[in-house]
């Protein structure tokens, strides 16, 4: 059976090869890089598969990226997005490329800031998020993974908020581009159900209150809000993300547990009934299945 996902962990194990002994795991395995280091070693060409982090890149030359199903020819100073619910990989890369990416997993921006990536554009499924970049842009782009560089090689107790404050301007100066919606074709329809469902289902997040409480937990609720057949979401989100209905629902349940449990003083009852779950027994079954852990040990932390 063909692998559907690659691991940062294996990112850096199969195209960085010795670099992997150097990630700092307290890092949201946050890393930057430039291109022309990667073509040097000889470590750029990717496989055509979700990986299970966000990726940023600033592309300084020409080649065709495949993104879903599309396939994206770019030319010049490009800004490309990439998130882990769609495939994509590219073709081999130029000898006189030049740019920048930085990878990071969804947690690196939970730990303190709290940004939910699935709600930001740039990162949602069934957009294509090509940007292409005037002198201006480029130059204000790549100062940003400049300093982002500098950051990263510093010892510095809060070099990573640091970090997360520049990707977050990085974000934030990009989505006052205009996207390069003309090198597309239409969305099909999967991506677009897909796109609503996302949409839908992070629309009750943050939880601000006890009072406040998480409804729509089962494939077959979302699915009567869309006015669509359960069995149709199903198929939708499976083709779209390689990922079931209730895969999606769990994880972010135990993405918005976890929060709670760090950043509020509500009590592990108040916690699970705020979530859905119509005990604690329940949820701390849940949570123990989906993170390896008790909600009491990560109230520890």
């Amino acid at each position: 059976m063909a692998k559907s996902t690659e691991s940062l962990e294996e990112f850096y194990r199969y195209k960085f090869n010795d670099l992997s002994q150097n990630r700092n795991k307290h890092s949201g395995q946050f890393n930057v890089f430039r291109i022309e280091d990667r073509i040097a070693a000889n470590t750029t060409s990717t496989s055509y598969i979700r990986r299970d982090f966000f990726k940023i890149m600033l592309y300084s030359g020409n080649n065709i990226f495949h993104y879903g199903d599309s396939s994206i020819e770019v030319n010049g100073n490009t800004l490309l997005f990439f998130n882990p619910k769609v495939p994509y990989s590219y073709d081999t890369v130029q000898a006189n490329t030049k740019g920048c990416f930085c990878v990071f997993k969804e947690e690196f921006f939970q730990d303190n800031f709290r940004i939910n990536l699935n709600e930001i554009p740039l990162f949602s499924v069934g957009l294509y998020p090509v940007f292409k970049l005037n002198d201006n842009e480029y130059a204000e782009i790549i100062a940003i993974f400049e300093k982002i560089i500098i950051a990263t090689e510093k010892d510095y107790i809060y070099k990573y908020e640091l970090i997360k404050s520049y990707i977050t301007e990085l974000i934030y100066i990009t989505l006052q581009l205009q996207p390069a919606e003309d090198l597309f074709g239409h969305i099909d329809a999967a991506s677009r159900i897909t796109a609503v469902f996302t949409e839908l289902l992070e629309r009750q997040f943050p939880i601000e209150s006890t009072s406040q409480r998480f409804e729509l937990r089962s494939p077959k609720a979302i699915a009567e809000r869309l006015s669509v057949h359960v069995n149709y979401l199903n198929r939708a989100i499976k083709k779209t993300t390689g990922h079931t209905t209730t895969d999606h629902i769990f994880e972010r349940l135990a993405t918005e547990a976890k929060a709670l449990l760090k950043y509020t003083n509500w009590s592990i009852a108040e916690i699970s009934y705020a979530l859905g779950f119509e005990d604690q027994a329940h949820f701390n079954n849940f949570f123990k299945k989906q993170t390896n852990s008790n909600p009491s040990s990560i109230r520890k932390v």
